[in-house]
């Protein structure tokens, strides 16, 4: 089986720094650095590294061939990513002394995605794969409702959060994960609580007060693993990533989210993004 994302891909221009800068303040950096990343970017490799198939459709602008080298060698089958006339996509970060981070995006080639590249990625998937995208790029309800229409399975990460582009596809979705900030966005645009929004399986995630899973009327708590963050930059990504290569490899979904569980508490340790996601078998190995 496979995981089709219809993702972004970025390049991360990464600046550590003492905080968070404030409004009007100018703050030297301690450091920089340049990796791959982009939420759906950073999935398609959590998907790959997990033991998942990770099929990537996307679209990268001028300059940023480097960046599809760089997924082919993770693992990540690239053949349905097109270099377009269009600005690369591009993400200033900001990671604090403490793990936090702000994040400046500018789109590019993510938002100018061709439908036919989409549609003609997604003639090869097989049923019972899943099709999974962000709202880092366009063609996002054009995609879920092919795939619906070919009987995938359908999920949905809320990030960057808009109740908008939620609504839009929630009547699609088998699965969707969003952390707990968004959902009580979410219960504020809807009047709706997770049991509510007629989706299969609903993940909350909540940082260090781990992860809650809304399904079939039943709420399960998942705890996070006690560590000390350095980053907190592609954790969620990493998650999301491992929750579906698990689910896609026939894992029950508690499983899958306790493996998810691991690999972002061993990612938040780590400084970078789609470079440094942890594999399986650190994961596996990962001591406690």
């Amino acid at each position: 089986m496979a995981v089709w994302n219809l993702g972004s891909i970025n390049s991360d221009i990464v600046y550590f720094v003492p905080h968070i800068v404030a409004p009007g303040e100018t703050l030297p950096s301690t450091g920089r650095q340049v990796f791959l990343g982009g939420k759906g970017a950073n999935m398609s490799v959590a998907i790959a590294r997990a033991g998942g198939t990770a099929r990537h459709i996307g679209a990268v602008g001028h300059g940023a061939g480097w960046t599809v080298e760089r997924l082919t060698e993770y693992g990540v089958d690239t053949r349905a990513i097109r270099r377009i006339e269009a600005d690369p996509a591009e993400a200033v970060i900001a990671v604090a002394a403490d793990g936090e981070n702000s994040i400046i995006l500018h789109q590019g080639a993510n938002v100018e995605i061709p439908m036919d590249l989409v549609a003609n990625a997604l003639s090869e998937a097989q049923v019972g794969d899943w099709v999974v995208t962000q709202n880092e790029t366009n063609a996002q309800v054009e995609a879920l409702e092919l795939g619906k229409r070919m009987g995938l399975k359908i999920a949905y990460a809320a990030a960057p959060f808009s109740a908008d582009a939620v609504a839009k596809v929630l009547p699609l979705l088998d699965f969707l994960i969003l952390n707990e900030i968004e959902m009580q966005q979410l219960r504020d645009a809807l009047g709706k609580e997770p049991e509510e929004l007629g989706v299969q399986s609903v993940i909350v995630t909540m940082g260090g007060k781990g992860a809650l899973l809304v399904e079939d009327g039943k709420r399960t708590q998942f705890d996070a693993l006690p560590v000390t963050p350095v980053d907190t930059t592609g954790a969620g990504d990493t998650f999301t990533g491992y929750v579906l290569a698990g689910l896609d490899r026939g894992m029950p979904i508690g499983q899958a989210i306790g493996q998810a569980t691991r690999a972002a508490a061993l990612m938040v340790t780590r400084k970078g993004t789609a470079d440094v996601i942890p594999d399986l078998a650190e994961v596996q190995e990962m001591r406690l």
